[in-house]
């Protein structure tokens, strides 16, 4: 399932991986996703997470954090 590039907002994000948008947020406001990368903020405040790069971090090591 790769998704290169498309960003899709938290809620939506939260409906196709199974995570809670609180696991989301706490994973932005923890620095375990590195902004820019995983996840962006719009020019209106709103938080979109890029799917591709979240499979990315999924397959990584488990001992790695963050990119």
């Amino acid at each position: 399932m790769v998704y290169a590039g498309q960003w899709v907002l938290i809620k939506r994000f939260a409906e196709i991986t199974g995570y809670s948008e609180n696991a989301v947020r706490h994973k932005i406001k923890g620095g375990i996703w590195i902004e820019g990368r995983v996840w962006r903020k719009a020019p209106d405040g709103r938080i979109f997470v890029n799917l591709g790069e979240f499979e990315r971090w999924v397959e990584s090591d488990a001992l790695v954090k963050a990119f």
